[in-house]
C-alpha cells in the first residue's frame, strides 16, 4: 500500500446517516458511490464536520473533478430509482449466467 493509497483510505472507517439513503454508511461509500466511482455529490455538505473534506478532495481529485464535484447537483429522484433497478437488473442477470 502506497502512502497515497493509506492517505486516501484514511477516514474510509468513519460512519454517518445518509440523508440520501436514509441509513448509516462509511466515509468509504460516499467517496466512490457515483458513476465510475466518482464521489457523492454531497459528500463536502455531509462531512465537513468530521474532517477536512475539502482539503481531502483537493488532495485526492485532480482540479477539474474537484471542481466538478463542487458544482454538481444531484439528479431528479425517479432518475436514480430507474438507475438503481437498472443496476440491480444487471447484477441479477451477472449472478445468473
Amino acid at each position: 500500500m502506497t502512502k497515497t493509497d493509506y492517505l486516501k483510505e484514511a477516514f474510509d472507517h468513519l460512519e454517518r446517516r445518509c440523508p440520501r439513503l436514509g441509513h448509516m454508511v462509511s466515509f468509504s461509500y460516499c467517496r466512490k458511490c457515483e458513476e465510475k466511482g466518482f464521489p457523492c455529490f454531497k459528500v463536502l455538505d455531509c462531512w465537513w464536520e468530521y474532517f477536512d473534506i475539502v482539503g481531502y478532495m483537493r488532495y485526492h481529485l485532480s482540479p477539474e473533478q474537484f471542481q466538478s464535484l463542487n458544482q454538481r447537483k444531484p439528479k431528479p429522484k425517479i432518475t436514480s430509482i430507474l438507475q438503481l433497478i437498472r443496476e440491480a437488473r444487471e447484477r441479477h442477470e451477472g449472478e445468473a449466467e
